[in-house]
């Protein structure tokens, strides 16, 4: 599955950079996790919660930050289990300055495998677009305190 569009924060894009970069933002920007503990450079190990339509699951994996180009662009890599399934994905975010704010483009792709698969990438697409938006918006909030 593809998944990619663009989201304006009112924030300058150093800022954005530096959440995007600090773990304990990350853990409450994104929806789901539960823990993200460090395990080395640029990668944590994550326990998230998530659910898509009826399935509900717990997946245990890890996170790494690659490709960085302070301060406008990094990828970020997932892989995860669970009693419900698998999830590969690496999405690419490139940040442009616009004035005060920031223009986030994000493109990515998400593997999935066991009965979330068999839900279909429909359900599974509108899923992706809701957590983006929801990360987006928590990441906003994180860079207004």
């Amino acid at each position: 599955m593809q998944l990619s569009g663009t989201h304006r924060l009112a924030l300058p894009r150093l800022r954005v950079w530096q959440l995007l970069n600090d773990p304990q933002v990350l853990a409450r920007a994104t929806p789901g996790v539960k823990t993200l503990v460090p395990d080395g450079e640029d990668r944590f190990r994550a326990e998230l919660e998530l659910g898509l339509g009826p399935i509900r699951g717990v997946f245990g994996g890890h996170v790494e930050v690659r490709d960085k180009q302070e301060p406008s662009d990094l990828t970020l890599r997932v892989e995860g289990n669970g009693s419900v399934g698998g999830i590969r994905a690496e999405g690419k975010l490139r940040l442009e300055e616009a004035g005060q704010e920031t223009v986030v483009h994000y493109q990515g792709n998400a593997l999935v495998a066991g009965t979330l698969a068999a839900v279909g990438s429909r359900l599974f697409s509108g899923m992706a677009r809701k957590l983006a938006a929801e990360f987006f918006e928590n990441l906003q909030r994180e860079g207004s305190e």
